[in-house]
């Protein structure tokens, strides 16, 4: 007679619960033990501050120029009003053609010198902590945040162009600054000079003004679409046609320093992707390198991981590189530090302020709009 040969019985789970139980789990990604953050993030508190300073600051500069600028169109001169060289940060295209003098002649113009300097301390803030400036100091920047805010409060949510369609708008602010980086890339010392000493030069910052102040229907139109396009999908001008925001964000992409993700302490929560107003994958990448990335912190702030998120810069250590974290207060301090430095820089070394006698603008701003602009 054949024996059959019989397998011991499994014991079975509900009658010792203590055994683990026989179900398969392989596949299964099992949710990881969330350690909550030991202290409160205060990154976003300081970035409303800088933004409504930096907002405040700008107005200030604003109704100051346009007083300094209407003294001269009524003819009566007060000494008192100063032009505010402030204004200058609202010129890049200067700002650019004035770091090209100063590189090739090793001299700082005379012309427009302000716009020089607070293009470099936004380089270096780019550099050191991303396009911190447009989401930090901008005012267009502020104002824009502020729009997409609000629509999604109104209407419940945002929106996102197609990744195909995004990509393409998006190269629009890069073809706009390949345009200025061209023309100002074919013009000698001598030409950028002339052109700073022309009618057209000496004052852009008051046809800057008047642009906005006699503005006409067409322009209110353009505007206004800019406005509402805003309030729909997050940072509209910023993230599709700002050459200025487009210069920050190459610049950027050679910093060292960049948000990182530990994917041990990550719970793939995804919270920090659906706050990233630029759209990135937060929660896929290891470190966020785009040149979209604003250093915001918003990402940061939402993470609700100890140690999973943070800005961070590389330590070189034998064997493998290292990262410490950037405290939302150092980058606040670094960033005011560099604003404030390298403007006061400038105002103690006697390069702030254009050396334009006031006479030249007694005669130039009543005429502003008939300055006709060198180049063909």
């Amino acid at each position: 007679m054949a024996t059959q040969l019989r397998l011991p019985e499994q014991p079975s789970s509900t009658a010792n619960p203590s055994l683990p139980s026989a179900t398969p789990t392989t596949g299964v990604k099992t949710r990881k033990r969330l350690v909550r953050r030991g202290q409160v993030d205060r990154s976003q508190l300081y970035r409303r501050g800088f933004q409504g300073a930096f907002l405040l600051l700008n107005l200030w500069l604003g109704v100051k120029f346009y007083f300094w600028t209407r003294q001269f169109e009524d003819g009566v001169i007060d000494a008192t009003l100063q032009r505010p060289a402030g204004v200058e940060g609202w010129l890049p295209i200067a700002g650019l053609m004035n770091l090209k003098f100063w590189l090739l002649s090793g001299v700082i113009p005379q012309v427009h010198p302000a716009a020089l300097f607070l293009l470099l301390a936004f380089l270096a803030m780019a550099f050191l902590f991303r396009k911190a400036f447009c989401s930090w100091l901008c005012p267009v920047g502020t104002i824009s945040e502020y729009l997409w805010r609000a629509g999604k409060k109104i209407f419940k949510r945002n929106f996102h162009f197609p990744r195909w369609l995004d990509l393409s708008f998006r190269g629009l602010k890069y073809f706009l600054l390949g345009f200025f980086l061209w023309a100002i890339s074919t013009m000698s010392v001598v030409g950028i000079r002339d052109f700073m000493l022309s009618p057209y030069g000496l004052i852009a910052d008051v046809k800057m003004l008047n642009f906005f102040r006699h503005i006409g229907e067409a322009g209110l139109i353009v505007l206004g679409i800019f406005v509402a396009a805003s309030v729909f999908v997050p940072n509209f001008w910023c993230r599709f046609f700002c050459p200025y925001g487009a210069l920050l964000g190459l610049t950027s992409w050679l910093s060292p320093t960049r948000i990182r993700r530990n994917q041990e302490a990550c719970i793939d929560c995804a919270k920090c992707a659906k706050a990233c107003s630029a759209a990135l994958p937060v929660d896929k990448l290891m470190q966020i390198r785009s040149v979209e990335c604003t250093g915001c912190l918003e990402c940061v702030a939402v993470c609700p991981s100890e140690g999973a998120l943070a800005m961070s810069l590389p330590k070189i250590r034998v064997g493998r590189p290292r990262w410490t974290a950037i405290p939302a207060w150092a980058m606040a301090a670094g960033i005011a530090v560099l604003f404030v430095g390298v403007a006061g820089f400038a105002k103690a070394t006697g390069h702030w302020n254009s050396a334009i006698p006031a006479s030249v603008y007694q005669r130039l701003v009543p005429n502003a709009d008939q300055a006709a602009h060198p180049l063909p």
